[in-house]
């Protein structure tokens, strides 16, 4: 076997072209033979026992081509890339030039190979980090998420129902007169504003008392998923059996005991304000190695061969993928639900898979530039880690050549992250404080806490003697405290 290998037009595109002798290709098509003699059958002989050049005498010689070249070429042109040390980053586009018993196998394979990068300044840039402060806002936030997981539902008989409600209903839906499919239940539960019913349901239901029965007008969507029923006008007969509202522990030392390991609520918020702290650091860490790896690569300059964004595409769709199978559905199936196709998926991700190609290949640069080194001790350690972390042996895992040249490949690309920072001037900000993204509505108690701080401050400036006598009871409680 013999290969030429020269550039074509493109950058980071080299075009080569193999001669396989006509020997080999002969042997290749004895062993395609073998492997499908019983599938063979011509009048004359037992099915599975019809000799080779009857074979080929009564379909033709070519028969066996298009399995014979995928049964050699692979070896022959992996063996060829590492002879020829190329770095290819793309599935080769193969053009078979000559494929004839009795003679040489020809054909080119048009590859594109790892480009080179040119570096920007990686060395003394000036970066900063995000410093995120816990405030007492957010370690009380995180207390009313506690105080919400370990709520209890009780029956309430003197009100009418109201947002936020759970209500035990019956229901049965009708369509001028007639009831339809799955529009009927008993002792169904419903909190109202979860919007789980259709619009307009669950708000004629607000205001409704225990035992209440109610003709509740509404319209299905035209979008609905039931085409019988979509866009049409129905009536629902529902009844009220019970009101439940959500019952909130009294956050207090007792309530730290029972949701915790401590005795103390002065405890519990330490440890809260710790774990919190924790997480702030890490996600300061993360975000200053990626601004990083940014500034590096935006004043770097590389052409990325479209193989590779391919590549990171569909490495980003499998990785959705593995997602969500864990949620029970299949990549193509979330994207018939948000009406997109894959097409459509990969096309949005070109972007983002060329960035992130950008800064992996930057890195790599960073390493061979900086002479960066991962010692076999390092790796030793990562399996190992990897090892305990998922029940398996280290022995097995050792003999993974290319796991071990994923975790070479991994810390070398940490420790290129850590010398940018390590030799980067690195000034620290404080971060401006998120708003609580808990879904929960904190505006009634920051309401609230408003209001009582211009009561102070009214009190202050303005001594009335209705605000007088309210510090004086106030003083007097904390006497008796």
């Amino acid at each position: 076997m013999s290969v030429k290998v020269e550039k074509t037009d493109n950058k980071n595109e080299l075009k080569l072209e193999f001669t396989v002798e006509a020997k080999t290709f002969e042997e290749g098509m004895k062993t395609v033979y073998k492997k499908n003699a019983k599938y063979f059958s011509i009048p004359g002989f037992r099915k599975g026992k019809v000799p080779m050049n009857m074979v080929e005498k009564f379909y033709g010689a070519q028969i066996f081509y298009e399995d014979t070249f995928n049964e050699i070429v692979p070896e022959i042109y992996d063996e060829a890339i590492k002879e020829e040390k190329l770095e290819v980053v793309s599935r080769p586009e193969i053009d078979i030039v000559q494929m004839e018993k009795g003679k040489d196998l020809i054909f080119t394979a048009l590859v594109q190979t790892k480009p080179d990068v040119k570096l920007g300044k990686y060395e003394g840039i000036a970066l900063e980090k995000n410093k995120y402060e816990v405030t007492e806002q957010m370690i009380e936030h995180e207390l009313e998420h506690m105080a919400d997981r370990n709520s209890r539902m009780v029956t309430v008989e003197n009100r009418p129902a109201k947002l936020e409600d759970t209500v035990v209903i019956d229901f049965c839906g009708s369509i001028d007169g007639k009831e339809f499919e799955g529009g009927k239940a008993e002792n169904h539960e419903l909190k109202l504003g979860s919007n789980t019913f259709i619009p307009g349901f669950e708000d004629q239901v607000v205001g409704m008392k225990t035992e209440q029965e109610k003709d509740i007008n509404v319209k299905f969507p035209d979008e609905y998923f039931s085409k019988e029923l979509a866009g049409k006008e129905a009536v629902f007969k529902v009844k009220v059996h019970e009101i439940k509202e959500k019952e909130l522990p009294k956050i207090d030392d007792e309530f730290a005991k029972d949701v915790s390991e401590f005795d103390t609520l002065k405890e519990l918020k330490a440890d809260i304000k710790a774990k919190k702290e924790k997480q702030n650091d890490e996600r300061s860490k993360n975000e200053l190695q990626e601004t990083a790896v940014k500034a590096v690569a935006e004043k770097s300059e590389v052409d990325i061969p479209s193989g590779m964004i391919e590549a990171e595409v569909d490495a980003m769709a499998e990785d959705m993928g593995h997602r969500l199978a864990y949620q029970g559905i299949s990549l193509e199936q979330y994207l018939n639900m948000i009406g997109k196709s894959m097409e459509d998926y990969k096309k949005e991700n070109e972007e983002p898979a060329k960035e992130s190609v950008k800064m992996r290949l930057v890195l790599e640069a960073i390493s061979k530039d900086a002479k960066i080194e991962v010692t076999e001790k390092e790796i030793a350690e990562k399996i190992k880690e990897l090892a305990t972390a998922y029940g398996r042996k280290e022995e097995e895992l050792n003999s993974n050549e290319e796991l071990k040249k994923n975790i070479e490949a991994s810390i070398k690309s940490e420790k290129s992250i850590n010398y940018i920072i390590d030799h980067a001037k690195v000034k620290e900000v404080v971060a401006k404080s998120e708003e609580c993204e808990c879904g929960h509505d904190h505006a009634q108690k920051q309401e609230k806490a408003e209001k009582k701080t211009t009561k102070k401050s009214t009190k202050k400036a303005e001594t009335t003697e209705k605000e007088d006598k309210t510090e004086k009871k106030t003083t007097k409680k904390e006497t008796k405290k």
